[in-house]
């Protein structure tokens, strides 16, 4: 499980012309899934984004998580994350989980997640064409993978 989290001022996901979720500051994140995650990378994932300080203190030092900053979340599901790109020029998907394996783990993923937080996630809508708005805040970008937690 691969995610891309930006520390956000604000950010939106829209579907044919309606807005599905926005928020303001927080973070959104791109959510890519393989065939071989499980509830394992979910509940490692989940921790680490929750604990994750990188909100400013009264110090202006990245000293706080998404709780202590009060912010909220979007998770936007992205098989692209999950591309190989090692022959060729046109990246393959294979490695991305098909429908029936990433529904569930990012239905747990999102539940998982509102969970940790207290509250509830914003989503885009899995397999949909989205228009993704965003302004990064800092900018901050963090990329994680379950696969490689050392």
């Amino acid at each position: 499980m691969k995610a891309v989290i930006q520390r956000v001022s604000h950010a939106s996901v829209t579907i044919e012309g309606s807005v599905k979720s926005s928020i303001e500051k927080g973070y959104l994140i791109l959510l890519g899934i393989c065939n071989e995650d499980s509830q394992e990378d979910i509940d490692w994932l989940v921790h680490k984004i929750v604990n994750l300080r990188i909100f400013d203190d009264e110090n202006g030092v990245m000293n706080r998580n998404i709780l202590d900053a009060n912010g909220n979340i979007i998770v936007v599901s992205q098989f692209t994350l999950m591309a190989s790109y090692k022959k060729g020029n046109r990246p393959s998907w294979i490695r991305a989980a098909g429908h029936e394996t990433a529904v569930p783990l990012y239905e747990s993923f999102v539940s998982t997640l509102s969970t940790a937080m207290g509250r509830p996630v914003g989503t885009g809508e899995f397999g949909a064409d989205m228009k993704v708005e965003l302004l990064n805040d800092g900018p901050v970008t963090i990329c994680m993978d379950t696969k490689n937690k050392e």
